[in-house]
């Protein structure tokens, strides 16, 4: 048995990154923003004229890639499970630009031999003209057979539930058939999101929408529900990911404002399935 913990202060990846107004716009196309050509809210993100950037593209650039999958790791990567997310944006992403990227492993948490291991990855985001900190993204896995090796990881505090009573807004967006096909071109390549015999081998009908995509039709949901479409009001945005989302499906956010946070949730529509849970975000007013 591999002791993953040995792992903790790795970097698994460093690059510089230059992004485009192409990247920018493909990434809000991804999300579905433009779905209504005529809300001139949505086409700051979809159209170059006064363009504008979305807090979500902290997780697509200096993306590291499914580093898991590398022998070196020692991971069987077969059963490795997307757990949780965080965003924090310090400083507005640029819609074009050169931004160096740090990856590495922050934590192993050990939960045993029958229940695997959480791994906790950080990127850091900085301009790379004038050092700007531009972003925070914090990413656990959970590796579902590599558990048992001991190691003195503590779990992090559960992410919080949303309220228990109704919520105070309900957004439903509608997702394309083609939504994995087009968000993979930001970045996330693995065949699982396109290829029906991989889905079909790893026990989905079809395949499935990456869950970072899911996660930022949510942020479009809040953006749109709590943000009037200014985007640099979404200061940071959590959640913990708790079943698979299918493209063409009608995202249901649930949300909950309290101050400056907004609690959350989300579903598919269809199946009525929650797939995005314990989720958070600070907005500024």
């Amino acid at each position: 048995m591999q002791d993953h913990s040995k792992l903790i202060g790795t970097v698994i990846d460093e690059q510089v990154a230059t992004i485009t107004e192409k990247d920018t716009l493909l990434y809000a196309l991804g999300l579905g923003f433009g779905a209504d050509p005529l809300d001139e809210r949505q086409l700051r993100y979809v159209y170059e004229q006064n363009l504008c950037s979305l807090p979500g593209m902290a997780m697509t650039i200096a993306y590291p890639g499914f580093w898991m999958g590398q022998p070196q790791y020692g991971f069987e990567w077969q059963k490795v499970l997307h757990a949780e997310e965080s965003i924090e944006i310090h400083h507005p992403l640029p819609v074009a630009g050169v931004v160096r990227g740090s990856t590495v492993i922050e934590d192993v948490v050990d939960r045993g031999a029958d229940k695997g291991c959480f791994v906790y990855s950080r990127k850091e985001l900085y301009s790379e003209d004038d050092g700007t900190h531009l972003a925070s993204v914090v990413s656990n896995t959970l590796a579902r057979g590599d558990g048992g090796f001991g190691g003195s990881g503590k779990a992090r505090p559960a992410m919080p539930a949303p309220p228990a009573r109704a919520a105070d807004i309900v957004c439903d967006l509608p997702t394309l058939p083609q939504a994995a096909l087009l968000y993979r071109l930001s970045g996330d390549m693995n065949p699982l999101h396109a290829s029906p015999d991989i889905a079909r081998g790893a026990g989905f009908d079809a395949p499935i929408l990456h869950g970072r995509c899911t996660m930022g039709v949510a942020m479009h949901a809040l953006i749109r529900s709590c943000c009037d479409y200014d985007a640099s009001r979404l200061r940071s945005m959590q959640l913990r990911f708790s079943a698979p989302f299918m493209p063409g499906e009608t995202l249901r956010t649930e949300i909950w404002q309290d101050g400056e946070t907004a609690y959350f949730r989300a579903s598919s529509l269809q199946r009525n399935l929650v797939v995005l849970n314990n989720g958070s975000a600070r907005i500024a007013s």
